[in-house]
């Protein structure tokens, strides 16, 4: 008995050293997985995107060669597997007015500084796993919406408000069928038709508010057939009467309609 006894302690404290080295990985992974790495080619996707910008206050100083881009300013990475899946590049947004103070001047001027400009570059085509992504408030005064954009088929939310796009918005946007919100309001941008928001079949809010669609008279029968559309905000964008016997009462899911400031006369 005493043999067998001194034996099992024998083998125990030989196999300590390698049990010992089996907790040591285990830690070691665990805290890997704990604490994830940006995925090297979308940091490269990253970093040729913001090559290509204009930043004036340096805004994306946090963006450099080699480091870890789940820490970035303005990117969310999946918590398990380190995609990169939102950009929030949103602008701060500041407004003055008659009774407005120094502080609010500075802040104003301050966001006039942050704005980002330039050109979009498509490496964005390498973020497979993109959500979300939001270029509101910017200054892209020089461009239009990038067609690419309509390529980025895992977005659910795309907002590019009051960034200054210019001319025809791009028709490929309806091909992305995941998206659930789109906000282009406070562009410089026109449409002659409203079929291609028709392959939005998962769109909840919808706002072209400021957009030409004086020519889209098939604006009723396209977007008030969405099947999961909520709110549809389409404020000062040219609308007459429109001549279809649709009426807007057809939609099944809409809770919010703003056709402000248009020539509507019902």
């Amino acid at each position: 008995m005493v043999g067998t006894i001194a034996t099992m302690e024998s083998v125990a404290i030989t196999l300590f050293p390698f049990l010992l080295v089996i907790v040591v990985i285990c830690f070691s992974f665990c805290d890997a997985n704990s604490n994830v790495l940006c995925i090297e080619s979308e940091r490269n996707a990253l970093l040729k995107f913001k090559n290509d910008l204009v930043d004036p206050s340096n805004r994306l100083a946090s963006w450099v060669e080699g480091g870890d881009c789940c820490k970035w300013l303005g990117v969310v990475c999946h918590n398990s597997t380190g995609h990169i899946n939102q950009l929030h590049l949103a602008a701060p947004l500041s407004k003055t007015g008659y009774f407005a103070t120094n502080a609010d001047w500075e802040a104003y001027n301050n966001s006039k500084r942050s704005k980002l400009r330039g050109r979009i570059n498509p490496s964005l085509l390498e973020l497979k796993h993109l959500s979300s992504l939001d270029l509101s408030n910017n200054n892209f005064s020089s461009i239009q919406i990038p067609k690419f954009f309509g390529l980025l088929e895992s977005l659910t939310y795309l907002n590019l408000s009051r960034a200054r796009f210019q001319g025809a918005i791009p028709y490929n946007l309806g091909n992305l069928s995941k998206l659930q919100y789109l906000d282009l309001r406070g562009n410089d941008l026109k449409s002659k038709s409203l079929q291609w928001v028709s392959g939005l079949s998962s769109l909840q809010y919808l706002d072209l508010s400021s957009a030409d669609l004086y020519k889209a008279n098939d604006w009723v029968q396209v977007a008030l057939k969405l099947p999961s559309l909520l709110e549809l905000h389409l404020t000062d964008c040219g609308l007459e009467d429109d001549p279809s016997s649709i009426s807007v009462n057809s939609s099944k899911s809409l809770l919010v309609l703003d056709l402000s400031w248009n020539s509507l006369s019902s």
